[in-house]
């Protein structure tokens, strides 16, 4: 059996040697030159390195001819390529890229979080014992009785301070703009 390498060769065309030569020769200078005309944008300047050693290929029966260095060539032809890309972004509306929109959260996770945010500062402004008796019935679900018991305190106690927090937490959310 023949090795694939000599197989590649022998179908190996001299327009496509040609084009190893150019891009051997040229691609990494043509490169940093468009990635200055793109500024800085490698994947469009990648994009057009591939289209300029595309066109040359196509045009190798001129190449192969001319005389003297064919570097001024392929920046003139990756020039007007960005030229011609740039006038059909101005002619068309702007693309926009999905990525950046499908990383934020949804709506209602985002406003979850700013009212959990609001509601734990407010919570802060409270004493520790009405912190304490909210914490345990309505953050834990615990009934009056259950958060007497973990609390060691009378259940009309819990009651009250339950009562005299829920007023303290409305004010503290008030102050920050949240009205019920």
């Amino acid at each position: 059996m023949r090795d694939d390498a000599v197989v590649a060769a022998d179908r190996t065309s001299p327009d496509d040697a040609l084009l190893r030569e150019l891009y051997d020769e040229h691609a990494g200078p043509l490169l940093a030159f468009v990635l200055r005309l793109v500024a800085g944008d490698r994947h469009r300047a990648e994009d057009v390195v591939q289209e300029t050693l595309l066109r040359a290929w196509r045009n190798a029966g001129q190449l192969r001819h001319a005389t003297g260095s064919v570097r001024p060539w392929l920046v003139t032809v990756a020039r007007r390529i960005v030229i011609d890309g740039h006038r059909s972004r101005q002619a068309r509306p702007p693309e926009v890229d999905a990525a950046p929109l499908e990383a934020l959260p949804a709506t209602d996770e985002i406003d979850r979080a700013l009212r959990m945010m609001t509601i734990s500062e407010a919570l802060g402004d409270l004493t520790a014992a009405h912190r304490e008796a909210l914490v345990e019935t309505y953050f834990k679900g615990r009934t009056v009785n259950e958060a007497a018991e973990v609390l060691r305190i009378p259940a009309g106690t819990v009651r009250s301070r339950i009562y005299y927090a829920l007023r303290s937490l409305r004010l503290a959310l008030e102050e920050r703009g949240v009205t019920s």
